[in-house]
């Protein structure tokens, strides 16, 4: 099984991820972990796209977690069983992050880079109320519904979520 998870951030991608990655047994691969390097430094296009291709190479079922388009999102998108799109209100996703934030601050989450401690300043939130919500993401999560139809679930909030986990888990 193959499965890629994108999204807003906030809205639980790598939560999802890691409980498809326990239930199809597949490896799951937090796009966060590549791109962050320590103390929040960004990491090299080259050095991400080695990775993830090596990654993708090397894994005959794996759960992707992230949006990152400039990175083999086409390959993604084919080679997926299961698109889940979480596209959640600003406001759950920014309550998401400010728990998210009280549960790791000082220490770095299991999917995110090592080194990269829990943060939480005005450049992020104003990322998750706004600008991340562009058009060019609402587009992208747009076309990729309508060319994969059959393999995208869009998942909009909690409640649709918690559905999606329990159906997965009964299956």
């Amino acid at each position: 099984m193959k499965i890629a998870v994108m999204g807003y951030s906030g809205s639980g991608k790598s939560t999802l991820s890691s409980i498809l990655g326990d239930k199809y047994g597949a490896e799951v691969l937090h796009f966060d972990a590549i791109h962050w390097l320590p103390g929040w430094q960004m990491n090299t296009k080259e050095e991400k796209l080695r990775i993830l291709g090596e990654f993708m190479d090397t894994h005959d079922s794996w759960v992707i977690d992230g949006n990152y388009s400039k990175y083999f999102l086409e390959r993604r998108l084919e080679e997926a069983d299961k698109i889940i799109i979480l596209i959640f209100g600003r406001i759950s996703c920014l309550i998401r992050v400010i728990k998210r934030y009280s549960a790791y601050k000082g220490k770095t989450r299991p999917d995110m880079g090592a080194g990269c401690d829990e943060k939480l300043d005005w450049e992020f939130i104003k990322w998750v109320l706004w600008e991340e919500r562009n058009r060019e993401h609402r587009r992208l999560f747009r076309s990729i519904a309508e060319k994969y139809p059959e393999k995208v679930t869009v998942i909009k909030n909690q409640r649709q979520l918690d559905r999606f986990v329990k159906n997965i888990s009964e299956s």
